[in-house]
């Protein structure tokens, strides 16, 4: 392995040892007695030990519960078995985050604290606050309402719709009664939404009457009316609840099955009272989705103990999240970022609740909203940052973030220019940018931040405490049964988990004896987890570092990189004129090496030219290497892209790739010479009828086509 150089140091904490993970990191030498003088020491402690680790975890985070467990996990039960955790505590979901021991104060006054603040888009001076003792009155109005409207523990309840308030009830008040919550954004398709709901059988769906996003209105009832059509074969299916998103309620008579979000509170028998049912640490409490390419979405079971468990350690150890917190997580109820933000409430925090495009009126919106509610914790993605960086905004010059703290980014690979960006230009040298990664599968992150170590260009600062993580050859095919071998640090391959960790999903939903499960994640090595991602470990700093997808690992002529290098040429060179790329390698039955094919999306009034592709492939020659020079560059009408990521425009035909999750799979697999039925999760599933003609790109040159 080449020499390693140390990265740039671009923040550190003042004083390390006075923050949360300090506190806990003390707290866990004087009870286990264990000797760990730096993160990385707690991090390798917290792995090795596992069992005292959780166990510890679990003392010190005082989460609400009854009942006891007589081992945290059974050490001898395989991985891929899905071993039990702390099996005899019972416990609440919504419980603990209306009631959480950081609510509470010593004034009596926690009612009137504010808990959630929701803005829409374009209108940031009119935002909507709840207290706690609103929340919580509004939650048990909704609960007693799916009482009476037959909801009982285990029943699946269903959204399709924005991140408001309302939903959050939802949420709140289906957990509250032992019923599984499942998201839905309203920019997904009909089809979309019914591979999922088809496959859960929820008995209620609460779906959103409008939408409203880049300045334009969308009615939503042609939508909802398709959606209960397709429903009508579900004998569990009640109906939809249709959610005002303006001061009157669209009519919804002439949908079947469908009531007024007020006929359905009109219906409950008692007022407002709050009741939790408290259900096992391994029960289920939410159902999300896997962003497949291919076929139907997978259905992730996860629970209630588990993710409860997890939120404590990463938002309270990791993201520094207290009650003087208030968050802004920009999200769509789609993706796994949605729960994230809405368990800030965990730690006595404010949640503030934004609805729309985060550039409408301009790409400055949410650094408006941000300086106007003091927001302490802002999260956000690479591309957002790409665009601020593209439009010459520094908003520490513009606007008054001294209350920022922390900036969380995720979603995609995050270049070493924007890391350097924040700092150099963009954001208060006091506020941490913690680089995350992780994702649906785990409801948590593999890789992320904390305030014990310095932030250094590139990659996430480390990986999450108690969470196993190590890089293995990506050369071994793997297999049923096949050993995977780890690599030296620096060296990239793929990311596992060796050992299994509480927030693991249990299931998938309707997977009859878990083959799918065991597929997906322990199908190609041995009883490890193999999560999908192409990793490295900083030898010095222990940065965890992404360079992409491992299924979009390309190897030309045995050179494997990770799409993300070609990316960050383009993102940071071409930007004036190449709106988005994909970068995929071809290998059918009959070639003898994978050839590497760049497509490009043009920005509009931009040419695609013979001067433009030899300048493309000079940069990456220059930047990179002459072997990451993609062997065929061609223009594409249109990225393929799929909706957990959450930044469409809620209509089903969104193109827009602002922070989109663009899909390469898929269009590997056709140029390869494969005929794929495209997912649900798609947005825009025609795009790919493009592809095919590039299986047989013999017979095709570098052109416009």
């Amino acid at each position: 392995m080449a020499s390693v150089s140390l990265p740039r140091k671009l923040w550190e904490h003042p004083d390390p040892e006075s923050t949360a993970m300090g506190r806990f990191k003390r707290a866990l030498q004087q009870e286990m007695g264990c000797k760990v003088d730096s993160y990385h020491d707690m991090y390798l402690y917290s792995t090795q030990n596992r069992s005292a680790f959780w166990d510890f975890c679990w003392k010190y985070f005082q989460i609400i519960h009854e009942g006891s467990y007589t081992q945290v996990v059974d050490e001898s039960t395989r991985m891929d078995g899905v071993p039990e955790w702390f099996s005899g505590i019972k416990l609440n979901f919504a419980e603990n985050l209306l009631f959480s021991r950081s609510v509470g104060d010593t004034t009596g006054k926690e009612d009137e604290k504010i808990a959630v603040t929701e803005v829409r888009e374009g209108d940031v001076k009119n935002v909507v606050h709840l207290t706690w003792g609103q929340l919580r009155q509004k939650t048990g109005a909704l609960l007693q309402a799916m009482k009476t409207g037959g909801v009982v523990r285990g029943d699946r309840i269903a959204v399709c719709s924005a991140n408001s308030i309302d939903t959050l009830l939802v949420l709140l008040a289906s957990t509250a009664l032992g019923a599984i919550f499942s998201s839905s954004s309203t920019d997904m398709g009909v089809k979309g939404v019914l591979d999922r709901l088809l496959q859960i059988k929820p008995r209620w769906l609460f779906m959103d009457d409008f939408t409203v996003y880049n300045g334009k209105t969308v009615d939503l009832r042609d939508k909802m009316n398709d959606i209960a059509q397709g429903m009508s074969s579900i004998s569990a299916f009640q109906g939809i609840i249709s959610q005002p998103r303006f001061a009157s309620p669209a009519d919804v008579s002439n949908i079947p099955k469908s009531l007024t979000l007020s006929e359905f509170l009109s219906k409950a028998r008692e007022n407002d009272r709050l009741e939790f049912v408290r259900v096992g640490f391994r029960d289920p409490f939410l159902i999300v989705y896997s962003s497949g390419t291919t076929g139907q979405p997978k259905c992730i079971v996860h629970s209630v103990g588990g993710v409860l468990l997890n939120a404590h350690k990463e938002g309270g150890l990791h993201t520094e999240n207290g009650r003087d917190t208030v968050a802004l997580q920009y999200t769509t109820t789609g993706w796994i970022m949605y729960l994230a933000a809405m368990q800030t409430l965990l730690f006595g925090s404010r949640v503030v609740l934004y609805d729309g495009s985060p550039f409408v009126p301009d790409v400055t919106a949410l650094l408006t909203l941000a300086a106007q509610e003091k927001v302490t914790h802002l999260g956000i993605s690479p591309r957002w940052m790409h665009e601020l960086q593209r439009a010459k905004i520094r908003p520490r010059e513009m606007f008054d973030l001294s209350s920022l703290r922390v900036v969380t980014s995720t979603g995609m690979v995050l270049r070493d220019a924007l890391f350097e960006w924040f700092y150099d230009e963009g954001f208060p040298s006091h506020t941490r940018l913690n680089n995350i990664s992780g994702g649906t599968d785990i409801a948590g992150c593999f890789g992320i931040g904390n305030p014990l170590v310095p932030v250094y260009v590139g990659g996430c600062a480390g990986c999450s405490l108690g969470i196993s993580v190590e890089v293995y050859d990506s050369t071994i095919e793997g297999g049923a049964g096949v050993q995977g071998v780890s690599i030296e640090e620096g060296v990239p391959g793929e990311l596992v988990a060796p050992s299994a960790f509480p927030n693991m999903p249990t299931m998938f939903w309707g997977d009859e004896g878990g083959q799918k499960y065991h597929d997906a994640y322990f199908g190609r090595f041995d009883n490890v987890w193999t999560h999908g991602d192409f990793v490295s470990i900083h030898p010095i700093t222990k940065q965890l570092m992404f360079h992409g997808r491992a299924d979009g690992v390309l190897n030309p002529s045995g050179v494997r990189f990770g799409s993300a290098e070609i990316y960050r040429v383009i993102e940071g060179l071409f930007s004036p004129e190449i709106a988005d790329s994909i970068c995929v390698g071809q290998r059918r039955p009959t070639d003898t090496d994978e050839r590497v094919m760049l497509f490009l999306l043009m920005k509009p009034g931009a040419s695609y030219t013979l001067d433009l592709v030899n300048r493309v492939k000079k940069a990456i020659r220059s930047e990179l290497s002459a072997r990451h020079v993609p062997m065929f560059i061609f223009e594409t009408p249109e990225i393929p892209v799929s909706e957990p990521i959450g930044w469409g425009d809620g209509t089903d035909d969104d193109q827009t790739t602002v922070n989109l999750k663009k899909v390469e799979l898929p269009v590997k697999q056709i140029v390869s010479g494969k005929r794929i039925r495209p997912s649900g999760t798609l947005l825009n599933p025609g795009s790919l009828e493009y592809y095919y003609r590039f299986a047989e790109v013999e017979k095709l040159r570098e052109s416009k086509l």
